[in-house]
């Protein structure tokens, strides 16, 4: 159908919608027709459509509905190339030329001989580009990366083997597909690794990061699931609500059994082997059934990735006996570079290289961290037409830069340490990577949501900081009101602020005096007087993707929030003398 509609060879074939069936197939048969497959996030301007369907010189964009393809029909006049149009995940409303609904295209194939598709298929070689993975750049546009068949097939066959996926043959593992397709994450695992090892794929719902998607994993009972860090932190949020409402002794027990399964599940990662009586008590009483209430009672295969994770969270499904294991890499290395294994985990670490790969710490300081390069079959192409951007990331030798700070313990075990662009380096020349800081308050003080840490070519640190928010379930926007949970911390405080409008136009004195308290708590432990936070501020709305603070994987976009509360941070410079 893609070859009858005019599809010329190395042209994209854009898909903007949620995961479906219609997503893979729209993809694997762009790329057997001899295009680009290439996802736009479905959160994405109609700006940022025209973006990458112009750079790809889309010749067919693939649309799930009606709201999707009004950003289409916007920019359409700007897109030379476009040839045609499919929508896949409801009726069309309106007929329009070379506007299709899914049947329509599907049916358009019927004409063309396999002969010729198999000629072009036969013509494709390995290390052709395939695909393209937009980056969402924190600064500046998007850059296409290029991903041959080669990156695609060799990484979803080596990270699948080690982190040990059945194949179908022996054993049908399940996945859920809910993350976005056009991100590398969920692209590897819902389609490459799942073709390669015969993974049976369940869809989600739309909204399932809105909320449905624990009932869709308690429907499916996954054996390996993916989450982003906020997935598990919602899932956290979720599960300590619902803790705190059950009864004393139920609370009791609860708190007893994590105690057993954290200190377990630490002497199991220090090399212990043995299973305590209380921990097989722990597990019949509380753990199967935690397990069973999210649908994870069949998935020996938890992982976290694409953004840093918090030791807090990591803990508290530790202490449930659900270990939590965390994976590394980029777009630019076909997505995983480093995996975390249950025989081979410590926590905060992104664990150890996929067999095949190979890491370089570059320029190393004296605790030997420094940047993270790889090298290995799954290293990319370049970006595509940007040969410059492209030299930045592959150096002469061959590695890839990874941008990120880290280090490799006795063991071998990679740790992150941090981002070179996110670095602040204040005026004494201090180079102070945030993320530690902004985690330690947010462990801190609870109420907190979002945290970030500002002061660069600036005398000392200060923070902004956002308050727990309900958060509209339409559209994603953070609302005034505080979460229940917020309230409830309030409460024993003795504040009596439900909305965050209140807490800041009164400085809610309890509540000022106590995230005060923890950042002062935070200071104590800080390396040196440098790393101290002096100030900070509470802002009046959450971060969040619509507000654009927060990107499509939830990571920050410092630049952006350094732009939008410009004011807020200047006022803690005004009188530049170093506060006591």
């Amino acid at each position: 159908s893609c070859l009858q509609l005019g599809l010329e060879r190395f042209h994209g074939v854009c898909i903007l919608g949620f995961n479906s069936a219609e997503w893979f197939i729209a993809d694997i048969g762009a790329i057997l027709a001899g295009g680009f497959a290439v996802g736009i996030y479905t959160t994405n301007s109609p700006e940022a459509c025209h973006y990458v369907a112009d750079n790809c010189s889309a010749n067919i964009v693939v649309v799930e509905n009606h709201k999707q393809l009004q950003k289409i029909l916007e920019i359409q006049h700007q897109l030379p190339h476009l040839k045609a149009i499919i929508q896949y995940g409801e009726e069309l409303k309106e007929k329009r030329p070379n506007l299709y609904s899914w049947s329509e295209f599907m049916d358009l194939g019927k004409d063309v001989p396999d002969a010729q598709l198999r000629e072009i298929i036969e013509s494709q070689k390995p290390n052709q580009c395939c695909t393209l993975i937009y980056t969402s750049g924190t600064t500046g546009q998007p850059k296409g990366v290029m991903l041959s068949h080669d990156n695609l097939t060799w990484t979803a066959s080596a990270a699948g083997r080690f982190i040990m996926l059945t194949d179908a043959k022996e054993k049908q593992e399940l996945v859920v597909s809910y993350l976005p397709l056009s991100h590398i994450a969920a692209q590897m695992s819902d389609i490459w690794s799942a073709m390669t090892f015969g993974v049976q794929v369940f869809f989600a719902q739309p909204d399932a990061l809105k909320g449905t998607l624990v009932d869709t994993l308690r429907e499916v009972r996954p054996t390996a699931f993916l989450g982003v860090p906020r997935v598990w932190e919602k899932m956290e949020e979720k599960m300590k609500s619902i803790g705190a409402k059950s009864s004393a002794l139920r609370r009791k027990v609860a708190s007893w059994a994590k105690g057993v399964g954290l200190q377990t599940n630490l002497k199991w990662m220090n090399g212990y082997s043995e299973v305590p009586v209380n921990f097989r008590l722990a597990r019949h009483l509380v753990y199967k059934k935690v397990r069973k209430a999210i649908g994870l009672d069949r998935c020996t295969k938890c992982y976290t990735g694409a953004a840093p994770v918090t030791r807090e969270t990591l803990e508290f499904f530790l202490s449930l006996n659900i270990p939590v294991f965390e994976l590394y890499g980029m777009s630019e290395s076909s997505g995983p570079h480093t995996i975390s294994l249950p025989h081979a985990f410590k926590l905060t670490s992104c664990g150890k290289e996929v067999t095949g790969c190979r890491t370089l710490i570059h320029k190393p300081d004296g605790d030997g961290n420094g940047e993270i390069c790889f090298s290995g079959r799954h290293v990319f192409m370049g970006y595509l037409n940007m040969e410059e951007k492209t030299k930045e990331a592959i150096d002469e030798d061959g590695w890839l830069h990874s941008g990120d700070l880290g280090k490799h313990d006795k063991d071998g075990f990679l740790y992150i340490t941090g981002r070179i662009k996110e670095l602040i380096i204040t005026a004494g020349g201090e180079n102070i990577p945030p993320v530690p800081i902004e985690d330690a308050v947010k462990d801190a003080v609870p109420i907190i949501s979002n945290a970030m840490l500002v002061g660069d070519k600036a005398k000392f640190l200060s923070m902004l900081l956002t308050l727990k928010c309900k958060v509209d379930v339409e559209t994603g926007e953070p609302g005034d009101d505080l979460s229940p949970e917020a309230v409830e911390y309030c409460q024993k405080l003795g504040s009596k602020a439900t909305k965050v409008s209140e807490v800041i136009s009164s400085k809610d004195k309890a509540i000022y005096a106590a995230i005060q308290k923890g950042i002062s708590a935070v200071n104590e432990r800080a390396v040196s007087n440098a790393q101290k936070v002096q100030k900070w501020v509470l802002l009046e709305k959450d971060f969040s993707l619509i507000g654009g603070e927060l990107g499509p994987t939830m990571k920050l976009k410092r630049p952006v929030v350094a732009q939008k509360y410009k004011d807020q941070i200047a006022q803690f410079y005004v009188d530049a003398d170093t506060p006591t």
